[in-house]
């Protein structure tokens, strides 16, 4: 099975507790599309997990970009006496846990990408610049800023012009609907597989709420869990 959640904030129990519910094996896939890091107390003990397992995949959501343009700034001023000095300033960016962070973390979480495309759908953290007709244009040529940041896809009246469904976070749904719950937009009364959604907000403000939730692509059910 294939299953898809956003915005964990360093929240590492409550994942595990997630993969334990739906039983994640080493025959299913996770994608995390971004914002593993800040607001919970693990962030560094929650990336490190992610990027360790092989069928764990996770695209760069605005919190790790910000850590990123951080990272860039201080290696762009260090010279290579100073790499260590960094790191020890990179430490305290995260609250909680960021003494653990070491360079084999920083290295991983600058190769991620900004989205994953699949057959039938395709995972970004906020959002894309659309066209006049609501189409996306080509995810290649999308800047990072929009793939981030952009929150155009949230509105439900933006009804998106693709063959794929898009599965995203960045927002949490209790701003929508007044409460944690996966919000999923269906092109027609029935639903049967993940073609027939135009879209799927993810984000449940776990750390405003303490849920958190994920999507299972084969079966188009939400499975959530709280503290």
């Amino acid at each position: 099975m294939t299953y898809i959640v956003s915005d964990i904030h360093g929240e590492y129990d409550l994942f595990v507790k997630l993969l334990r519910k739906i039983n994640f094996s080493n025959n299913d896939t996770m994608i995390i599309c971004g914002d593993v890091v800040d607001k919970g107390p693990d962030t560094v003990k929650l990336l490190q997990y992610v990027l360790s397992k092989p069928n764990i995949k996770m695209i760069i959501g605005n919190h790790e970009y910000d850590f990123l343009k951080k990272y860039w700034a201080l290696m762009k001023k260090a010279s290579p006496t100073e790499f260590d000095k960094v790191l020890e300033q990179l430490k305290v960016y995260f609250v909680g846990d960021g003494y653990l962070l070491d360079w084999d973390t920083i290295d991983a979480l600058e190769t991620l990408p900004f989205f994953i495309e699949e057959k039938d759908f395709i995972c970004v953290h906020a959002g894309v610049t659309l066209d006049k007709t609501n189409s996306i244009i080509s995810l290649d040529k999308a800047r990072c800023e929009d793939l981030v940041y952009d929150r155009c896809f949230k509105e439900p009246s933006v009804i998106l012009n693709t063959e794929k469904c898009i599965f995203y976070g960045h927002t949490p749904t209790s701003y929508l609907i007044n409460k944690p719950e996966i919000i999923a937009y269906p092109k027609n009364n029935n639903p049967r597989s993940i073609k027939d959604y135009y879209k799927i907000h993810l984000d449940l403000g776990v750390w405003l709420h303490g849920v958190l939730g994920c999507f299972c692509v084969e079966t188009c059910k939400s499975y959530y869990i709280e503290k």
